[in-house]
């Protein structure tokens, strides 16, 4: 009975082989002169097939080769409200089987210009926050020291920090385009100086940022003194509150930002609570009277032209928005992310 089987595995297997060919054959080029790793298409490949990587693009171990990565850090212990961004990477990256290879707005063709894959996700540590912070800042240092360009998949607000202390130390204190309902800058939370309410104020603590290169977009909500931001306009960041942004155009900001930003690097962070909350619910502190989807897509969108050396997408809590619509906005947004990096061929 063994040596039947043996002879009839291959014959068995002959078919899952197949299809495991061809959607890496489709992965790897849209056209046979293509020479970087392209989404398949819907139209070749159904989207419930294959592994759940993020815009099915192949997945690797590390980002030796490549031009940008998407990177999952699946931790929520920073958080101070509800929990459940632990498991936003593993439903961005399955939601984003939606996502096409071209943007259709902007005629963005990343694929046609940057090698792109899913290197997976870095451990975490889920009994300690400060390990967490080692472990992450330990991993994006091996990522930037490639010059692969970390596109991150949240986890909660907490992992901006470890990941801006790994690319200053590359590039040297870097330009922020931060984008939330809340500043994040507060200094001890319950006794602690590390949690999702305090990345940016550790950041500027030890110089990751160039503070007059800093724009914060979108918050807004309760505080906890008369003038909430204080502290940011102190250390000579723009802020722009969510009432600025109330009914209006966000593109002749952004052109002010590209200024402001200059020729220096810059990093990207998008909470997704700076959506409002009837847009993108899945999240662990929501505000109500965010901004709307396409005032998103403006504000990322008028970041092309910046020297961009990562981006995170984080606070996607899937469990309050069961739809996944929450998680289809973030995986749309770190695809424009990746739209806007340098060298992205456009038609």
């Amino acid at each position: 009975m063994e040596r039947l089987l043996l002879r009839c595995l291959p014959s068995l297997l002959r078919p899952a082989y197949r299809h495991v060919q061809l959607l890496q054959t489709v992965s790897r080029c849209s056209s046979s002169s293509s020479r970087f790793n392209v989404p398949p298409s819907a139209a070749e490949i159904a989207r419930p097939v294959g592994i759940c990587s993020m815009m099915r693009l192949p997945v690797q171990d590390s980002s030796e080769g490549l031009d940008a990565a998407f990177v999952g850090v699946p931790l929520d212990i920073g958080t101070s409200n509800r929990p459940g961004a632990r498991f936003g990477p593993r439903h961005i990256r399955a939601e984003s089987a939606m996502v096409r290879a071209y943007n259709g707005g902007t005629r963005a063709a990343p694929f046609e210009s940057l090698m792109v894959a899913d290197i997976g996700d870095v451990n975490v540590n889920l009994y300690d926050l400060k390990d967490s912070c080692k472990m992450i800042r330990k991993a994006f240092k091996k990522i930037v020291s490639t010059g692969c360009i970390p596109l991150t998949l949240g986890g909660d607000h907490t992992i901006a920090y470890p990941i801006l202390q790994s690319v200053a130390e590359k590039y040297g204190p870097v330009g922020l385009v931060h984008v939330d309902a809340h500043a994040d800058t507060s200094d001890i939370v319950l006794g602690e100086k590390i949690c999702h309410g305090t990345p940016f104020r550790r950041c500027v603590d030890e110089g990751l940022l160039d503070c007059k290169r800093v724009v914060q977009i979108g918050l807004r909500g309760s505080t906890y003194e008369p003038d909430g931001y204080l502290w940011s306009k102190e250390q000579g960041f723009r802020v722009v509150t969510g009432e600025d942004c109330w009914l209006r155009s966000l593109a002749p900001l952004m052109k002010e930002v590209r200024q402001q930003m200059g020729n220096g690097p810059v990093y990207i962070s998008f909470d997704i609570d700076a959506l409002d909350p009837a847009f993108a619910p899945g999240t662990g502190t929501p505000e109500i009277a965010g901004l709307q989807p396409s005032q998103a897509l403006e504000i990322i969108r008028g970041c092309r032209g910046m020297k961009v050396v990562g981006c995170d997408l984080v606070e996607v809590s899937p469990i309050y928005n069961t739809s996944g619509n929450t998680a289809l906005t973030a995986a749309n947004l770190l695809f424009e992310m990746l739209c806007v990096l340098p060298n992205v061929k456009y038609h």
